[in-house]
């Protein structure tokens, strides 16, 4: 596919519609026409011409901070359960993660439209690291849910979901990232109560 070349040949950042177009010998307006923007010519090239993550995540961030958790993963959901959208969901994400060339273009339009648009909103000292463990989370479920079909995951509401996921991600954005700071959960080197009263203990 033309597109899959520029992208792989030129990476995502500098691959462009026209580009594209010129591969294929056919009018940019044309491209647009079918495909849209950039986003979603990405993802029509790894299978999943439906979904534009990108804007789904945009949309997601249309508000404060507070909250920012439960409605990234509500959107994300919601937008995936859509009538037609999850059975070219669970065919195409595997496809992608299986195809070599596929997989080397998910980490650059990660980065580029949906970890981008989030990174904006935190503190430039660790945004690309509170962006990036966000998204394992978020991968993670859409695993769980779309592919593997881990119960109830599977068939939980996506609000419900968002309640009780939303927090985790919500704390990797805003949360301190310090082990053992108040938030963070327990200190990996804070031996648990039954190390402390045990009589064997040094």
């Amino acid at each position: 596919m033309s597109a899959r070349a520029v992208f792989l040949e030129e990476g995502y950042d500098a691959a462009s519609v026209r580009a594209v177009a010129r591969r294929a010998g056919v009018d940019p307006g044309t491209v647009r026409h079918w495909f849209g923007d950039k986003s979603r010519l990405f993802s029509a090239a790894i299978g999943m011409a439906d979904i534009d993550p990108g804007a789904v995540a945009r949309a997601a961030l249309d508000g404060p901070l507070d909250g920012i958790g439960y409605r990234l993963v509500c959107r994300v959901l919601e937008t995936w359960d859509a009538d037609g959208a999850v059975e070219g969901i669970r065919l195409a994400l595997p496809a992608a993660l299986a195809d070599p060339e596929r997989r080397a273009l998910l980490p650059q339009f990660l980065g580029a439209e949906i970890l981008g648009p989030i990174a904006a909103r935190l503190d430039p000292g660790s945004a690309r690291l509170r962006a990036a463990l966000a998204a394992t989370q978020m991968v993670g479920v859409l695993l769980a849910r779309y592919v593997v079909g881990v119960e109830p995951i599977a068939s939980l509401p996506a609000s419900r979901v968002a309640e009780l996921v939303g927090p985790a991600i919500e704390r990797y954005l805003r949360g301190s990232l310090d082990v053992g700071a108040p938030g963070s959960g327990e200190s990996l080197a804070s031996p648990g109560p039954q190390e402390q009263n045990s009589p064997h203990g040094e």
